[in-house]
């Protein structure tokens, strides 16, 4: 990114606190918030986010970004009797072994909880299920998952999964190299390993050595290394560890050279990044005060206060730089300017896409923190500073955002150094006096190069139609690095030296699927109100288009995440076993700029919805599939649009797959970093929004009675993003309103969270059980 000196990617696309996992792995996520920064996003799932944009916004100087895999939060698999057919390819399942339903549900009681709102009873039977620490709802979660287990277990396909997805998922994988000092920095995974290793080296091509190995600090593999960032000399490495799953980081700070670590940690940091001085001697982050001790994973998250740790000290002693009383909404995230003059803080509140942006001379002792760009008017991603002139990435008067220089004293836009353009700029890097800007076109990635001046000079060549991300390195760096990848390819990483413009490739993974069997193609439908969206379909080449095929349907459609094409080694298993995979860009998505995003929040939040339903439609009309053999999946917000449609158009599908979901839209707020959505999606404290979210709240528009597609609801128990209470209350519903015999169960990992840093054997089990749920009951003739 060549400049700012947080050594970090700038998620743009995550002010989303609520996404995200599956946005990164070990992610971010998302990854979370407005500028929120992260090293490094597993090399298993290389990006997201809602995933791509994990990826997103990599303002910040040197990142290391995991290649792009942001499917992995809807890896797909599945295959009948994988055992027997060691290659699976060419042999699509024909058919299903009866299995047992269920003959009775685990009991849940239904109390009488009623809740007015604005003169509307609304009764929750279930409010129960919202204290996860309770012993009744842990023998309800117990009872569950043992009814699932005995479900998922007696599928024949799903031990032929097992194997298949473990072969499909044992390859190597590599992160995005970071040069500090004398080293780079990378990460490393051989395949089977629950969490990649962070290695360094003098030279690329040498033998690498651990410096860090996360398989170590659990039996289990559930502490992920969720980021890392090297000082600017490379002798110190700060990083943050995640514990089973959950939002909370701690961060810690490692000796390069010896391997070990100083007694520095940090706790009760969430969506935060690490930006270090340029000599090395501490660090700026970012906490939340420590919560009630029973609540960790439940409680909100309000005021959020930005320190500088200096090493050596306890984090008693760390420095509160800023943070505002009187705003309980308001977060931060640091970056230092590259040239060492300057701390910008860029302030976010809520998942709003607005920023406010703040400075602190870092040459004056004891300066204060000052305003630069306020009124939280637009979006404002810090590039790096140019003497007294400071760049951002900016939808001010832009919707498809541009770049500006601004004044460091005053903010006044000085020049619009590169303008708006028919695509949406997603972000920009500075090497030297060059400009590399990353723009979607149709959801797919173009690169750019700039002249300092702003003046094109040409669009790189990329290797296909996909995703790319990286671009990271301080801006007189002698190389930067970026991946590509698609549905078929997985993520191959590229060294651009910036001397001569020469690319060429570092690594590229070698998998047990022939991909040239395979194909992805981009077609575009309109939506109930005529608005043209796109979809991405991967499918066997030879595969006809009779209506025949088992097809899995994936959509997000929210907080101006785009979803771009990436490889997974579980869609992979889907699309092995003759499987079809599409991918629909709905509004609400960032795939067109503001707009688009603003077409899908709030009270346009139904054309999500809409845009859901057609991309079904069309997947039938055009031959594709047919409703008995179409499922579809989505995570966080996706969940929400899954419960959503199945309730509405419960008839469309055969199966559902709601991931972390967001089903209860009345008390969605309540909980955690829930507040943050209130301007995604609305607040039932509002009765003009209250009407509206009543209208497609999955947990209050099930109908006792109906028949229902068959559905097995995922989520975990450490889940602090959207608590689990959100999936328990949205099954236990279901299962007292189903009015047929399709299954409707609820699986509840442990020892894990939102998706980030899930251990590679756990995702292996998981998509074994989702991919056999979906060859069990989608009908194959």
């Amino acid at each position: 990114m060549g400049a700012a000196e947080s050594d970090t990617i700038a998620i743009r696309c995550a002010p989303l606190p609520l996404f995200d996992p599956y946005a990164s792995s070990g992610d971010s996520s998302p990854n979370p918030f407005p500028p929120t920064e992260i090293t490094r996003v597993s090399t298993q799932r290389p990006i997201v986010s809602p995933y791509r944009r994990l990826l997103c916004g990599r303002n910040a100087a040197a990142v290391v970004v995991a290649t792009l895999f942001v499917l992995s939060l809807f890896d797909d698999h599945g295959i009948d009797s994988m055992a027997q057919q060691p290659s699976a390819s060419t042999t699509p399942v024909t058919g299903a072994n009866p299995v047992p339903l269920p003959t009775e549900y685990p009991p849940a009681a239904r109390g009488d909880v009623v809740d007015d709102y604005h003169g509307t009873a609304v009764a929750d039977p279930y409010r129960w299920l919202e204290d996860t620490e309770s012993e009744e709802t842990a023998a309800w979660v117990k009872a569950q998952n043992e009814v699932t287990r005995a479900y998922l277990d007696a599928i024949p396909a799903r031990e032929g999964l097992v194997e298949r997805l473990t072969e499909l998922w044992n390859y190597e994988r590599y992160g995005l190299p970071v040069r500090r000092g004398d080293h780079f920095f990378f990460t490393h995974n051989d395949g089977l390993q629950n969490q990649s290793i962070l290695y360094r080296v003098t030279d690329l091509e040498a033998r690498r050595e651990v410096l860090l190995d996360p398989n170590s600090l659990s039996d289990d593999g559930t502490v992920a290394l969720s980021s890392w960032v090297p000082s600017r000399d490379g002798r110190l490495l700060a990083y943050t560890l995640a514990d089973g799953g959950s939002d909370w980081r701690t961060i810690k700070v490692r000796d390069v050279a010896t391997g070990e670590d100083h007694d520095d940690e940090i706790r009760w940091v969430k969506f935060s990044g690490i930006a270090w001085l340029p000599d090395g001697s501490g660090f700026f982050y970012c906490r939340y005060d420590e919560p009630p001790a029973g609540a960790e994973l439940s409680s909100t998250n309000y005021f959020q206060k930005l320190y500088f740790h200096r090493l050596g000290d306890d984090q008693s002693e760390d420095t509160l730089i800023y943070h505002r009383d009187d705003e309980k909404e308001w977060g931060f995230s640091p970056t230092v300017s590259e040239d060492g003059r300057l701390l910008v803080i860029s302030n976010w509140r809520s998942t709003e896409r607005v920023s406010q942006i703040f400075v602190k001379d870092l040459t004056v002792a004891d300066a204060d923190v000052r305003p630069l760009i306020t009124g939280f008017d637009a979006e404002y991603q810090f590039i790096d500073a140019d003497g007294d002139e400071l760049f951002f990435v900016t939808d001010s008067q832009a919707p498809r955002r541009r770049v500006i220089g601004v004044k460091a004293d005053d903010g006044d836009v000085r020049r619009e150094v590169i303008a708006e353009t028919e695509d949406v700029l997603e972000s920009v890097s500075l090497f030297g006096d060059r400009w590399f800007a990353e723009y979607l076109k149709d959801a797919r990635s173009v690169v750019q190069l700039f002249a300092f001046d702003g003046q094109p000079i040409r669009e790189l060549e990329l290797p296909g139609l996909g995703s790319v991300g990286g671009w990271g390195g301080l801006r007189q760096a002698e190389e930067t690095f970026f991946s590509f990848t698609n549905y078929v390819t997985p993520a191959s990483i590229y060294r651009f030296d910036l001397a001569t413009d020469e690319v060429t490739l570092w690594r590229q993974p070698q998998v047990a699927i022939e991909i040239d069997d395979y194909l992805t193609e981009q077609i575009f439908y309109e939506s109930r109100d005529g608005t043209r969206v796109p979809m991405v379909i991967t499918r066997r080449r030879d595969s006809e288009l009779d209506g025949s095929h088992r097809t899995l349907l994936y959509g997000y459609g929210g907080f101006d995440i785009s979803l771009t094409p990436t490889y997974s080694p579980a869609v992979a298993g889907w699309l092995d076993a003759g499987g079809i995979y599409a991918v629909a860009n709905l509004r609400g998505g960032g795939e067109y700029g503001r707009q688009w995003h603003e077409d899908g929040m709030l009270f346009r939040k139904q054309n999500v919805f809409d845009d859901f339903i057609a991309a079904a439609e069309t997947l039938i009309d055009r031959g594709y599939t047919t409703s008995q053999r179409l499922a579809i999946r989505g995570g966080s917000n996706g969940g929400l649009l899954v419960g959503a449609v199945m309730t509405q158009r419960p008839d469309l599908f055969a199966a559902c797959l709601p991931a972390v979901g967001v089903m209860d839209m009345l008390r969605f707020h309540k909980f955690t970093i829930g507040w943050a959505w209130v301007g995604e999606y609305g607040s039932s404290d509002d009765p003009k929004q209250f009407g509206n979210l009543m209208a497609y709240s999955p947990l209050h528009n099930l109908r006792p009675g109906r028949c229902y597609p068959a559905t097995l609801v995922t989520t975990a128990d450490r889940d602090d993003r959207v608590v689990p209470g959100h999936s328990f209350k949205f099954a236990a519903a279901l299962q007292h309103a189903q009015g047929c015999d399709r299954p409707t169960l609820i699986r509840i990992e442990t020892r894990a969270g939102h998706g980030a840093g899930t251990p590679v054997s756990k995702s292996i089990q998981e998509y074994a059980d989702l991919w056999s749920f979906l060859l069990q009951n989608l009908t194959i003739d």
